[in-house]
């Protein structure tokens, strides 16, 4: 193994001159460059299947646009969920009575421990090898995010694609303990049935999803003198009224001040979770702020759950909101760095189309610079397991799962791992470094010895990897393949 992972690293080696140089040549694309270039942007990198799709098809840029009409009708239809993963999808009706169960039994135990530590009787568990309810959950929902990436038969690959986007944008930490049992309804509930609709029903599906009311603490916040607030400790909190202008919506250079991000948390007051009910949300009279406000000069008057509704539906509209997602969306299909005229474009096309998704992805597969050669993205951890995954038949067990979870937690982009609600940083100085291509060599290495040589990688290596493999035994070709430079970037 370690013979194979020096050959891997001396593939590597040149990944980041190639990855990083900007300014070396550009050459007229083929048709191998064309399909390497929309697959892995669109989806995953390519599997048999994709490449024989697109050779059929002299117009890649009419099939691109297809592909988003597919993966639109597929966000509308349940998800498929292996076996292996079904917990992902439990229902919030069976999550929560076993969340409740949970954090009750976590508190007895605490309060046994302390008896014992107090002299005062038994403490511990008896059962705390046993891996608790919510961590089983967020475990499946993590791998089932790995299956949908990198199985073209369990998800579209564009709308597994546009799921990461969505997810980061609207991130949640499944670290936070309340938080954990309720990611995989939140993938499948808020961003994946939303991925590619109107900005504002997905916004507004997140604001009201048990996970992200736990996250930033919605479901804590509480108006002074309101007659829940009288006797509890809790009071205003701003945490999501500021991640949603800062994050989800403006942006910090949208407009809004201090006092804007505390009258909309006023505005959001009584927004909670709701354990009996089907959606998870509550919006509760006793603990909502009935004064008037004013965000961003527009005054709200009690008008109850509706004034949260208008005011997030005002937010997504808000052109400072098309301009932060047109350029968060060039960032993730073009370059690091796209070209101002692009940005521009798509900001445009969601403002015009109301927030809609699909006409601004659209307008930027039909853009002159998504195709251009010298737009260059880097591939990031989880784009990098995905695609490897791929190519190597798809995450199909969940010993595969653990040995990609793994790969992804050393590199430092676990699944709903991110701890802060701004997400996982795309660009390529954040996640090209020897080190890293070290972990990405081991991967491909464990990958490399579970199926056979995928020859329909060949044509989109480069004459230098492709000799330099042919050197070595058959069975070290998988994991070279999936350690060449090529296979580390989005572009041919």
């Amino acid at each position: 193994m370690r013979n194979e992972l020096t050959l891997c690293l001396t593939l590597l080696a040149g990944a980041i001159a190639s990855s990083l140089s900007l300014s070396a040549p550009v050459f007229a694309q083929t048709p191998s460059d064309t399909t390497w270039r929309l697959i892995s942007r669109l989806g995953y990198g390519p599997t048999t299947g994709l490449v024989d799709a697109i050779a059929k098809t002299d117009d890649a840029p009419t099939w691109a646009l297809r592909q988003v009409d597919i993966a639109h009708a597929a966000s509308k239809e349940p998800a498929r969920v292996p076996a292996w993963t079904q917990r992902a999808s439990l229902s919030l009706a069976e999550i929560f009575p076993e969340f409740t169960k949970e954090r009750e039994a976590r508190k007895a135990g605490q309060e046994k421990l302390q008896k014992s530590e107090n002299g005062e009787g038994p403490g511990g568990n008896a059962n705390r090898s046993e891996r608790p309810f919510s961590a089983l959950v967020a475990g499946e929902a993590a791998a089932w995010r790995l299956a949908a990436c990198s199985a073209p038969d369990i998800e579209h690959p564009l709308l597994a694609r546009m799921t990461e986007f969505w997810f980061n944008h609207l991130n949640v930490f499944s670290g936070k303990g309340p938080v954990r049992p309720f990611v995989g309804r939140y993938v499948l509930d808020v961003i994946r049935a939303n991925a590619l609709g109107k900005y504002e029903d997905m916004l507004l599906a997140s604001a009201k999803h048990p996970a992200m009311l736990f996250y930033l603490d919605q479901a804590q916040s509480v108006a002074e003198g309101s007659a829940g607030h009288r006797g509890n400790a809790r009071g205003l909190n701003e945490n999501y009224a500021r991640e949603l202008l800062e994050l989800h919506t403006l942006g910090v250079a949208g407009g809004y001040s201090q006092n804007d991000v505390r009258e909309l948390a006023r505005i959001l007051t009584g927004w909670t979770v709701a354990p009996n009910r089907d959606d998870g949300f509550r919006f509760n009279a006793q603990v909502h702020d009935s004064g008037e406000k004013r965000l961003l000069g527009v005054v709200f008057r009690d008008r109850g759950v509706q004034e949260g509704e208008e005011a997030i539906r005002m937010l997504a509209r808000h052109p400072a909101t098309a301009r932060r997602i047109a350029q968060r969306l060039a960032t993730f299909f073009v370059a690091d760095n796209p070209p101002a005229a692009l940005v521009d474009e798509l900001a445009r096309s969601f403002v015009d189309s109301g927030g809609d998704i699909r006409t601004t992805l659209k307008t930027l597969i039909s853009s002159r610079e998504f195709w251009q050669a010298d737009q260059r993205l880097f591939k990031t951890p989880f784009d990098y397991a995905c695609s490897a995954l791929a190519a190597t038949g798809g995450l199909r067990n969940p010993k595969e799962a653990a040995l990609a979870m793994g790969f992804l937690a050393q590199a430092g982009q676990p699944v709903h791992g991110w701890q802060t609600p701004d997400g996982y940083k795309t660009d390529a100085a954040t996640w090209l470094s020897p080190e890293a291509l070290t972990r990405r060599a081991d991967f491909a290495v464990a990958l490399g010895k579970r199926t056979k040589t995928p020859d329909f990688l060949t044509p989109f290596l480069s004459e230098a990897s492709r000799q330099r493999i042919a050197q070595e035994p058959a069975t070290l070709h998988t994991g070279l393949m999936l350690a060449s430079p090529e296979f580390m970037r989005k572009w041919p």
